[in-house]
């Protein structure tokens, strides 16, 4: 296995589909993961998966509480590879920008800015009001990378696990994972 983890935060925006096909990607490619998962993102799970929080657990290494602010991926001592937040809410966008760390998902976030490791922040709300393209520009500004959950059609996706899968493919490439997820696009 990888021996730099990769920390996925998933919070309450929709997109749940994202994290579960990110995680699912990084077990094939013997990557460590931790995940955090926010209260919000609770809420919306029943809603968009047809399993339950402990199945989305289930997919992750090593599972933290978001409350806990003492957890091993909220110090810049934890060798983590990156993080993503997927998908990254409003709120949780905001937290980032602002550098505001009262929950672990946050925290860590913060963390990977100050270690200038990478922050992928797959933001899935839209359209986007002002204050989320202002916090878009100060996480950007930060360090973070801005990844819209925008699905290419280049590849010719046919289900919408192939939709999920060329954003995925995407994500796996910022954090330097090797991976067949997804075509790549090869010219016109």
């Amino acid at each position: 296995m990888e021996t730099r983890p990769v920390v996925v935060g998933v919070s309450g925006g929709s997109g749940m589909p994202y994290a579960v096909d990110l995680l699912e990607a990084l077990a094939r490619a013997s990557i460590e993961t931790h995940l955090v998962v926010t209260a919000g993102a609770k809420q919306v799970i029943p809603s968009e998966l047809s399993g339950t929080l402990h199945d989305l657990e289930g997919l992750a290494d090593v599972v933290h509480k978001d409350h806990d602010l003492g957890a091993s991926i909220s110090s810049g001592s934890f060798r983590a590879r990156g993080m993503v937040i997927v998908p990254c809410s409003a709120g949780t966008l905001a937290k980032v920008a602002s550098g505001l760390t009262d929950n672990l998902v946050s925290r860590a976030a913060h963390v990977m800015l100050k270690e200038r490791r990478p922050l992928l922040l797959v933001v899935r709300e839209a359209p986007y009001a002002r204050p989320m393209l202002v916090n878009m520009l100060a996480a950007f500004d930060a360090g973070a990378t801005i990844v819209p959950a925008s699905p290419g059609f280049y590849h010719h996706p046919t289900t919408i696990a192939e939709l999920v899968a060329g954003l995925t493919a995407r994500i796996l490439d910022h954090l330097d994972v090797p991976h067949d997820h997804a075509p790549r696009w090869k010219g016109a």
